[in-house]
């Protein structure tokens, strides 16, 4: 098939790149000329593992191209992916603007029937937006062109974006047409050969899906978050607990892991919109309300470790922190507890050596400069360089590199020997019988 992408972030790039490497011809189309410059040459412009090598064999190949003109690329295809972002707005609603642009530039150029994928994460009811700003370019034409709208949310994980498109665990196509169905059916077919993984249903009912998904995901996270608070008062390792609950069929131990925090560019979002979306409809989001209030909250834990231990005026003292991404295997920081920690860290009077396996670009990029600039701010060469002399270690995210350090060579390279543990990804016991001073989340 002949498909157009429209947008080549996370989603767009990844879906565009698998189809292609499943045979399919490709055009992603984005507005940014510098990107699509960068794409064509076979360059990625973000972090995603195993993308890059498929990128540039899907444009050696010829399957794979990226454009600047969705015009062109609608003339040789009939399904068009949108899969553009959907920034927050002031009020936590998801704004749309991208997704209706690309809507109405699709109605001044449709030549045939076509099916419109809405791919982007969107509210309830926006495929129906969708379809009237297409509607209303036909009208303007005065143009009789029939199309489908469908929603086919992407279920995919930063850091193992390809493998999640590659082998999904569902694929939900959301459509009230036949003939759309069929041809959804038909794109993803060799995804599900070994068994159906293609769920069919309404196109509201796809549109909450993925909202559902996400917000239960994060309710997980801060649920465990909160009973590690919890522990902490009460003197109960959080570990036991959640090993003993995570071996109960009903639970099970995914998202139950106790940390500071969830980020990125998806569940944060994806909570606020849909508790936007509830007070629109009259529902009070109190389930909601809580887990945005508790991962907020948390993202505050670690410093006040760090203060319970040294003190509100960290002036003079200098912090190590190996992790900067949201999560590991991306380089993204959106959102991230880093950028949180960072602030109340520089605040408070303390200056920071930060590691992070991939993300020193893009924190040098969006992070405040006066911090690089004023020497506040390092960002070191090695992780073990971010250890050098310093007052006190903090792991913010669980990259593997940080999973088995050398422990007696940090040892003797810190000030103080304090590991402040923001993913309890460290044996409490074995790190005090090194010499450790050991802080976790609801560890003891």
């Amino acid at each position: 098939m002949n498909l157009t992408i429209v947008g080549t972030g996370y989603v767009g790039l990844v879906t565009g790149t698998c189809f292609a490497e499943m045979g399919h011809n490709v055009t992603c189309v984005d507005t940014d000329n510098g990107k699509i410059d960068r794409l064509n040459k076979g360059e990625i412009p973000i972090y995603e593992p195993g993308l890059e090598a498929l990128v540039a064999t899907n444009v050696k190949e010829g399957r794979l191209r990226f454009t600047r003109s969705l015009a062109e690329a609608m003339a040789d295809s009939n399904i068009y992916f949108i899969a553009v972002g959907t920034p927050q707005g002031e009020d936590g609603s998801a704004d749309l603007k991208y997704v209706l642009a690309v809507a109405r530039e699709i109605g001044r150029h449709l030549p045939d029937y076509a099916v419109v994928v809405d791919k982007s994460t969107v509210p309830v009811g926006t495929a129906e937006k969708v379809r009237a700003a297409i509607l209303e370019e036909l009208s303007v034409r005065g143009a009789d062109i029939p199309f489908d709208v469908v929603s086919n949310p992407e279920f995919l994980k930063e850091g193992d974006a390809v493998n999640d498109f590659m082998r999904p665990d569902r694929i939900i196509i959301g459509t009230d047409s036949d003939r759309a169905r069929e041809v959804l059916r038909s794109l993803y077919g060799d995804f599900s050969r070994n068994h159906d993984r293609i769920m069919v249903m309404g196109i509201r009912d796809a549109e909450m899906t993925k909202y559902a998904a996400n917000a239960m995901l994060a309710t997980k996270i801060s649920f465990m978050n909160e009973m590690a608070g919890l522990c902490d008062r009460l003197g109960v390792d959080v570990e036991n607990v959640r090993l003993g609950i995570g071996s109960d069929s009903r639970i099970g131990f995914s998202f139950i892991y106790p940390g500071c925090g969830y980020g990125g560019s998806c569940f944060p979002k994806d909570v606020n919109a849909l508790i936007r979306t509830a007070e629109e409809q009259l529902v009070e989001p109190w389930v909601l309300q809580a887990v945005h209030r508790r991962n907020e909250a948390q993202k505050h834990v670690l410093f006040e470790k760090i203060v319970d231990r040294f003190g509100a005026d960290l002036s003079g003292m200098t912090f190590g922190i190996w992790g900067l991404a949201f999560k590991p295997g991306t380089d993204d920081i959106r959102e991230a507890p880093s950028e949180v920690l960072l602030h109340e860290l520089i605040a408070a009077g303390a200056k920071v050596k930060a590691y992070d396996p991939e993300a020193m670009e893009a924190a040098r990029r969006d992070l405040p400069q006066a911090w690089f600039l004023e020497n506040t701010v390092e960002m070191a060469r090695h992780q073990y360089d971010a250890v050098e002399s310093v007052d006190g270690l903090i792991l913010v995210t669980e990259w593997k590199p940080f999973r088995h350090p050398d422990f007696k060579a940090i040892k003797r390279m810190m000030k103080n020997p304090v590991i402040f543990d923001g993913r309890n990804q460290y044996d409490p016991g074995a790190l005090k019988e090194e010499g450790f001073e050991y802080v976790g989340i609801g560890r003891r």
